[in-house]
């Protein structure tokens, strides 16, 4: 088969001043087959726009060679191809036109492209009084139904409100099951694994690693300074907490044991919180909580299960232990964050945000919750619950 797209030793420096030059991209090298959808991930400045203009043809690259096979539809920058003077109206033309698409074509997508902008009141409207989300809804309804072989999309969702990047990642969804190739750079990792099953992880302007998205995404979160998967105070002074209770480790533990920056969700994990007791005679509560990229919270827990709670505590280090259980969270990037607290009087002693994060990551193998479903699923837990099923013949 064909690859819609071959990159091969793709190079491009910027000149940054005089003397000085600046490596965009260094060699990057890969081959991406039609209908597949592929994200790329990495870090602000590893080259990942840069990568994408070079596809579009809007840079040339210093060194290396592109080839693609198909239609091209991309959307880089809020609005590109459309003249500010001109209504949306008048847009909707010129930019479909400049993305390829003969005067039928669009005539045929126009009521398409005004319903999912959602701007259809202010079509007459010159674009230069629109807001930029209004600009980006109409940019990306334009670029979106042009039905393209191969879409090239940057992390321009990320300016629309919560019910437009919906429509958006549908709309992708929608392109990677009719079998255009996506290409889609984006920090959203939910969002790439949603839309890709590849992905490529670049840094610094060199291709880290290419595989399955969630080994790409848990090798993106050990990259940066995120605490992926431990976070320890060894210095009990400055850890957070008061003059009665320090935390001093958060770690979340694979089922081998190790220190884990990626789970998989149909398999349990543990969550191991170590504090510090200073002040002896307080009756404690610590609680871990999970978050997911949203900030919604969907896990609280304390020690009710264990012997000592609500009792007294002595002096000393304590090493808690909760098993997340098997089937129980979704996928996403998820944060952890850990309370002290005691209840007579009430206090709260340590109260830690975003102590750690993990990926939590699916394999399609049909043991979870999804079973042999293959599409979306959007929802913040996703527990294996128990199914009966009865049946009739006609």
């Amino acid at each position: 088969m064909k690859h819609a797209i071959s990159a091969r030793g793709l190079t491009k420096i910027f000149q940054s001043g005089p003397g000085g030059a600046f490596t965009a991209l260094d060699g990057l090298t890969f081959d991406v087959e039609p209908g597949q959808a592929v994200g790329i991930i990495g870090r602000n400045g590893a080259g990942k726009s840069t990568l994408l203009k070079i596809l579009a043809r809007i840079l040339a690259p210093t060194s290396g060679r592109v080839e693609l096979r198909g239609r091209v539809g991309s959307l880089l920058e809020v609005g590109t191809g459309f003249h500010s003077d001109l209504s949306g109206r008048e847009n909707i033309f010129l930019s479909a036109a400049l993305l390829g698409m003969k005067d039928a074509e669009i005539a045929r997508r126009y009521d398409a492209i005004v319903d999912f902008s959602g701007v259809g009141d202010f079509l007459e409207t010159p674009v230069k009084h629109y807001s930029s989300g209004m600009y980006m809804r109409l940019a990306f309804a334009v670029a979106a139904h042009l039905d393209p072989e191969i879409l090239l999309v940057d992390e321009v969702l990320a300016v629309g409100d919560l019910e437009f990047q919906k429509k958006c990642m549908q709309r992708l969804d929608t392109l990677g099951q009719n079998g255009q190739t996506v290409l889609f750079v984006s920090h959203n990792i939910p969002a790439v694994a949603r839309v890709c099953r590849r992905g490529l992880l670049i840094d610094r302007g060199r291709l880290v690693l290419d595989g399955p998205v969630p080994e790409v995404c848990a090798a993106y979160l050990q990259q940066g300074a995120v605490h992926p998967g431990h976070r320890e105070w060894p210095d009990g002074a400055s850890a957070p907490g008061d003059q009665v209770v320090r935390l001093r480790k958060v770690r979340v533990r694979g089922p081998g044991g190790e220190t884990a920056a990626s789970i998989h969700i149909g398999q349990p994990f543990d969550i191991e919180v170590d504090y510090e007791v200073r002040v002896g005679g307080v009756a404690l509560f610590p609680a871990i909580r999970i978050f997911n990229e949203w900030g919604t919270e969907i896990i609280w827990s304390t020690d009710a299960t264990a012997p000592d709670h609500g009792k007294p505590r002595p002096p000393g280090m304590y090493h808690s232990v909760v098993r997340i259980p098997a089937n129980m969270l979704g996928e996403g990037t998820l944060s952890v964050a850990v309370t002290v607290a005691s209840l007579h009087p009430k206090k709260v002693h340590v109260n830690e945000l975003d102590c750690i994060q993990f990926q939590a990551t699916e394999v399609f193998d049909g043991s979870t919750a999804r079973g042999q479903y293959t599409g979306y699923v959007g929802s913040v837990i996703r527990p294996k619950l128990e199914w009966t099923v009865t049946f009739r013949p006609a």
